[in-house]
C-alpha cells in the first residue's frame, strides 16, 4: 500500500523509518543507472557479433549515451521541475524497464541504439533530482550520511553491478543481462511507488542552495569538468595502461578494476563522515588526491604494487569528491538544486567524453603512458580553479 502525503505536506515529513527505506530505494536506482550505462562496454563484441555491425558502431551505445545525457540534463530537469518526485521518478522508471526490456529484445541495431538513447533521456531526468529528492527526506544534519549512502549504490554498480552484467552477458548471452536489469528497474519501482511522499518538489528542504552563490557554483562546475575529463583521459584506456605500462596480464585487470571499485565504495561511505566534520575538504582534498595519483602512475606506473595503491587512492578520491560536490551544490546553488544538479551531471558527461578523447588522439602519439600526465595536468588545472577562485574560501561548516 502505498505511503500517502497531500501536497501540503512536505517530503521531510516522512516517518523515518520509510525515509531510510526511500534511500535505500533511491540507492538501488543509482546502482541500476551505473550498472546499465556501463553494461555494453564489457559485451561489445558480443553485440556486435549478434546485431551484425562494427565494434566501432557498438559504441555508439556507450558514446552516444553520454552525448543524449550531456544535452538533455538540464533542460529537460527545468521542463519537469515542477512534477511531485514520486510521480516523475516512477515514469522515469516506467520508461527506463521498458526501454531496458527492449534492448533485450532489439532484433536490429538501430532499435537497440533508439532505447539506449531513451534509458540515457530517463538518466538526465533521474540523476538531476536523485540527490535532492533523497536529502529531503531527513533533517539537513544528516545530508553527509544520506549521500554517502545514496552514492554507495552507484559505487556498487562499479563494483558488482558491471562484473556481473558482464559475466551473465558473456555465459548466457547479453540480452539476458538487459532482462536482469530491466526486471531491477521494476523492483526499484515498485519501493519507489511505496515509499515516496506525494508533494510538490518547491517544498523540498533541498529544493534550493541554503547560501546561494552563482560564481562558487560556477567555479564547482569548471573544476569538474577538469578534473574528470582528466581522470577520464586514463581511465577509458586503463586496460591497454595496466597491460603494456604496468606488466600486469590481461587476466589481472578485472581484479584490478575491482580494486578501484571498492575503495570507490570505501570513498563514499568515509565521504559522509567528512561532509558531516570537515565540509571545507571535501571538494579540494579529493582533487588534490586524484591530481597526485594521476602523475605518480605516470612516473610509477611500470611498478606494480605502486600500481595497485595508486588505483585504489584514484578510487577512493573520486567517490568522496562526487559526494562533495553534491553537498556543496546544496550550498551554493544559485537557483533550483535540481537543475544546479542536472548542471553538475552535464558536466560529468561532458568530462567523459572528451577525456576519452584526449586519450584517444594520445594513444597514436604519445602512447597510452602520457595519457596519466596530461590526466594529471588537467587535475591539477582543476586545483588551480578551486584555489584560485571563490571555492577556497568555503565555510568550514555543515548543514544544521
Amino acid at each position: 500500500m502505498a505511503i500517502e502525503r497531500d501536497d501540503t505536506a512536505v517530503a521531510a515529513a516522512l516517518p523515518a523509518r520509510y525515509a531510510g527505506l526511500a534511500v535505500v530505494a533511491l540507492a538501488l536506482g543509482t546502482f541500476s543507472f551505473v550498472t546499465t550505462e556501463t553494461l555494453p562496454i564489457g559485451l561489445l563484441p558480443q553485440i556486435a557479433a549478434d546485431l551484425g555491425v562494427s565494434l566501432s558502431a557498438a559504441g555508439l551505445l556507450v558514446s552516444g549515451y553520454a552525448l543524449v545525457v550531456l544535452v538533455m540534463s538540464v533542460p529537460l530537469t527545468m521542463l519537469l521541475r515542477r512534477v511531485p518526485r514520486r510521480y516523475l521518478l516512477a515514469g522515469v522508471f516506467t520508461v527506463f524497464a521498458a526501454a531496458t526490456g527492449l534492448s533485450a529484445t532489439a532484433a536490429t541495431y538501430p532499435m537497440l541504439l533508439l532505447a539506449r538513447m531513451a534509458i540515457a533521456l530517463t538518466h538526465s531526468v533521474f540523476w538531476s533530482v536523485v540527490a535532492a529528492t533523497a536529502v529531503g527526506l531527513h533533517p539537513p544534519r544528516h545530508r553527509g550520511r544520506v549521500l554517502a549512502s545514496l552514492y554507495s549504490g552507484g559505487s556498487l554498480g562499479v563494483v558488482l553491478g558491471t562484473p556481473a552484467g558482464t559475466w551473465l552477458g558473456q555465459h548466457a548471452g547479453w540480452r539476458v543481462a538487459f532482462w536482469v536489469m530491466s526486471v531491477l528497474a521494476v523492483v526499484t519501482l515498485t519501493a519507489i511507488v511505496v515509499l515516496l511522499p506525494t508533494a510538490r518538489p518547491e517544498q523540498n528542504p533541498a529544493a534550493a542552495g541554503s547560501s546561494p552563490d552563482r560564481r562558487r557554483y560556477l567555479v564547482l562546475i569548471v573544476a569538474m569538468c577538469l578534473v574528470v575529463t582528466g581522470l577520464f583521459t586514463l581511465q577509458t584506456y586503463i586496460a591497454p595502461f595496466l597491460t603494456e605500462v604496468s606488466g600486469f596480464p590481461v587476466e589481472a585487470v578485472s581484479l584490478l578494476l575491482l580494486l578501484g571499485g571498492s575503495a570507490s565504495l570505501a570513498g563514499a561511505m568515509v565521504s559522509g563522515w567528512l561532509v558531516a566534520r570537515r565540509p571545507e575538504v571535501v571538494v579540494v582534498g579529493p582533487v588534490v588526491l586524484l591530481a597526485l595519483a594521476l602523475l605518480a602512475l605516470y612516473a610509477f606506473g611500470t611498478m606494480r604494487p605502486a600500481t595497485v595503491a595508486l588505483l585504489a587512492v584514484i578510487g577512493l578520491g573520486f567517490a568522496i569528491m562526487v559526494t562533495g560536490v553534491q553537498h556543496w551544490i546544496f550550498e551554493v546553488a544559485p537557483g533550483s538544486s535540481d537543475v544546479a544538479t542536472a548542471g553538475s551531471s552535464a558536466a560529468f558527461n561532458f568530462g567523459i567524453g572528451s577525456g576519452a578523447l584526449i586519450g584517444g588522439l594520445l594513444l597514436p602519439s604519445t602512447g597510452v603512458r602520457s595519457t596519466a600526465l596530461v590526466g594529471g595536468l588537467l587535475a591539477v588545472t582543476a586545483v588551480a580553479v578551486l584555489l584560485a577562485g571563490p571555492m577556497a574560501a568555503l565555510p568550514a561548516r555543515a548543514p544544521h
